[in-house]
């Protein structure tokens, strides 16, 4: 249940952070303040930060933040998928150790 927990919690971050970027491009700052995106973002942060309270209830501040990482690999996919962004071998080097550190904290 708390590895479920930790990617929902993950990848609801990373999804979150999509939509900012999504919202960053609509031009001025008064421009961001009217697009969805922004709002979406920003709720959605908040759903990762209440699954981040209910972790940091059930397991060590010591796993929890670092297990926190996985976003990084979220994020490198949806970039890859939704936003044309380059997978380069150094950044799956990256995630190889993002994956191997997770792992020896979970253990």
């Amino acid at each position: 249940m708390n590895i479920l927990l930790v990617l929902a919690m993950t990848l609801t971050g990373s999804v979150a952070a999509l939509f900012l970027k999504r919202a960053s491009g609509a031009g001025a700052l008064p421009a961001m303040f009217r697009t969805p995106s922004l709002y979406t973002g920003a709720l959605l942060y908040l759903l990762s930060a209440v699954v981040n309270i209910l972790l940091l209830r059930r397991l060590d501040y010591s796993v929890v933040l670092p297990l926190t990482s996985l976003t990084y690999i979220w994020t490198m996919l949806l970039s890859a998928r939704l936003l044309g962004e380059r997978v380069t071998g150094r950044k799956l080097a990256g995630v190889a150790a993002i994956l191997l550190g997770a792992a020896m904290i979970a253990a």
